[in-house]
This record gives structure tokens, C-alpha cells and sequence, in this order.
């Protein structure tokens, strides 16, 4: 990939110290652990898939650059809202001089704001809501459960959305994922717009099981499965973007299994990368050192760990395109 080598290039001659410095650090560990035949999970935080990390991530799925996703239930969602609805978004570059009066304003117009970019409800969420519900009533008429991701998949597949795409899906990572049957574990997806209208619908009567969609403990559980497995023929790295549940739950299943289940043999992660805005304060979990992690035990003393405290809509892409690089 011509741009990548050129990005590469770029970075190896100008990121020379500082948080530069330890991008470039941490990008060449990725490499090389990739090449070395690690596996990586991505933790993906924040509002990543409307900033449209899809355009990177998904050629790092792809490339077999990503063996796992974690994220939130926000990200999931978002990053179909933005294949079927792109043309429909609203940015708005002065949002900080926004008034409360100019936020009733974008209610009214049906847009939710997220920071400069605006969703809007009609084209993206409840054209969701319309194709997921089918999957949805579907399953629960035969019994059937499936993780949030799964439906996601199960509409995708069926193209019933494809009329609607407003983007090349291979600029969409769930698509990527989904041609790659990614393991994707999204704990908390309760907390998110999708999981919003499920349980509306539940309280409604239209679903009737509740648990038709599976749960966050299920999750956990199908994580450590898929740990236990993969680590057994390689070691697994742990890329965190942003801080919170995405990257929480998911680094706990080493420890979880070590000290809770008791499989001592399970190894700790092998490479640990978190980058994330947060500074380091009193009681921060998401701006906390790596090092902390070892007393948790989910780093060990001779993990290579990295944090670069920058914003990671400009840090990610960077370190994605210095892991494609053809060498």
C-alpha cells in the first residue's frame, strides 16, 4: 500500500521524541509482534467509528492485522449508521459556539451531536431499528439467541441494507470483520442507542424474551473461551484506544481466569498499547500508567507496554498505516 509506506516514511523521519517518539515505539512493537505470529485485540472506545476509524481498521482486519475486537455498543452501531446514512451527517466545524438554543435547534432537525459531527436519527438509527428488529422478532419467534455483533452480522449478510449504503463498505471495519467472522465481544451494549430501542421493545411486548439478545456475562465468558484457545498456539496483544468498559472488560479475562477460575497456565497478555487523552489523576482508571496493570495481573514485568497520550483519532490511523506498510 503506496500510502502506508509513504506514512511510514513520514513518521520514522519526524517522530523522533515524546509522545511522537512512543507512537513509533509502539507501532514498531505491533509490527513486529504481528509478524512474529501474535494475535491482536482492538479495544475500541469513545466515538472512534464516527470519526470513521473504519477507514483504517478495516483494511487492518483484513491484512490479518486484527484477531479480535472489543468495543462499545456505540461504536458497533455507529459504524453502520455512517455506511447507510454518510451523506446525511451534518458537520458543524464552530460547534463550541454553539448556543443551548442552537442544540434545541439540531434536536428539532432530528440531529444528535457528537462533538462536530452530527447523526442524523431518521436515515441511520431508525433505519437500523427497521432491519435489526426482523432479525430481532426472527429469533425470538424461534427461540434463538445471539450476541448483539451477531445480529449485526445476520443483517449485513442478508444485504437487506445494501439499497441504502452511502459508502464503499470496505471503508466499514464491522463489514470487514463480518467477511472475516471476526470475534467481536461489545460488554455494556445495554449503554447504547440499539440497546436502547431492545429494551423498548421488550418493555413494549414485541420481544418477548429478553434474552433473546445475550448478555455482557456471556460475553466474558465467550472471551475467556476464545483466550484460552487462541493463547494456547500464540500470544495475544491488547491495543486500547480511549479508556473504558471496552478496554476494561476485556483485559480482565487474563485475570479472571488466572485468579477466579484458577488456570494458572493461561499467559498474560504479550503486548499492551493504550492510547487514550486521559491524564494520570487520582483514582483514573482510563489515564492510568501501564505498569498499574501488573499488580492486577494482566501485564507481566516484561510485557512491552506503551501509552501515548494524544487524541486517537489522529494517533490511530497513523500507527495502523505504519503496521501496513509493505516492508
Amino acid at each position: 500500500m503506496q500510502y502506508a509506506r509513504e506514512v511510514k516514511a513520514f513518521i520514522q523521519h519526524h517522530f523522533r521524541h515524546f509522545n511522537a517518539a512512543a507512537l513509533v515505539d509502539a507501532a514498531e512493537a505491533y509490527r513486529k509482534f504481528i509478524a512474529e505470529g501474535g494475535g491482536m485485540l482492538v479495544a475500541i472506545a469513545g466515538a472512534m467509528s464516527t470519526a470513521e476509524i473504519g477507514l483504517s481498521l478495516a483494511e487492518m482486519i483484513r491484512q490479518g492485522k486484527v484477531h479480535a475486537i472489543s468495543c462499545t455498543g456505540a461504536n458497533l452501531e455507529e459504524d453502520i449508521y455512517n455506511l447507510v446514512a454518510h451523506d446525511f451527517y451534518v458537520r458543524i466545524p464552530n460547534y463550541r459556539d454553539l448556543t443551548p438554543e442552537d442544540e434545541l435547534a439540531l434536536w428539532e432537525r432530528h440531529l444528535n451531536r457528537v462533538t462536530d459531527t452530527c447523526i442524523p436519527e431518521e436515515e441511520a438509527i431508525r433505519r437500523i431499528e427497521h432491519a435489526i428488529l426482523e432479525e430481532w422478532l426472527e429469533a425470538d419467534r424461534k427461540g434463538e439467541r445471539y450476541f448483539p455483533h451477531e445480529f449485526f452480522y445476520r443483517i449485513l449478510r442478508s444485504r437487506k441494507l445494501e439499497p441504502y449504503y452511502q459508502i464503499d463498505p470496505r471503508d466499514s471495519w464491522v463489514y470487514a470483520a463480518m467477511e472475516k467472522d471476526l470475534p467481536i465481544f461489545v460488554p455494556g451494549w445495554e449503554d447504547s442507542t440499539t440497546g436502547n430501542i431492545y429494551a423498548a421493545h421488550c418493555i413494549r411486548g414485541t420481544i418477548r424474551n429478553v434474552h433473546t439478545v445475550r448478555g455482557g456475562i456471556e460475553y466474558m465468558m465467550a472471551l475467556a473461551e476464545w483466550y484460552r484457545k487462541e493463547s494456547a498456539h500464540r500470544r495475544l496483544g491488547f491495543f486500547q484506544i480511549g479508556g473504558g468498559i471496552a478496554g476494561d472488560f476485556a483485559i480482565c479475562a487474563v485475570p479472571m481466569m488466572r485468579q477466579d477460575l484458577r488456570w494458572e497456565e493461561v499467559p498474560l497478555w504479550g503486548y499492551f498499547c493504550q492510547i487514550s487523552d486521559s491524564t494520570t489523576s487520582y483514582g483514573s482508571y482510563s489515564g492510568a500508567v501501564p505498569n498499574e496493570k501488573i499488580t492486577w495481573e494482566k501485564l507481566g514485568i516484561d510485557t512491552p507496554r506503551f501509552m501515548i497520550e494524544s487524541d486517537a483519532t489522529i494517533v490511530v490511523p497513523l500507527i495502523f498505516a505504519y503496521v501496513l506498510a509493505e516492508e
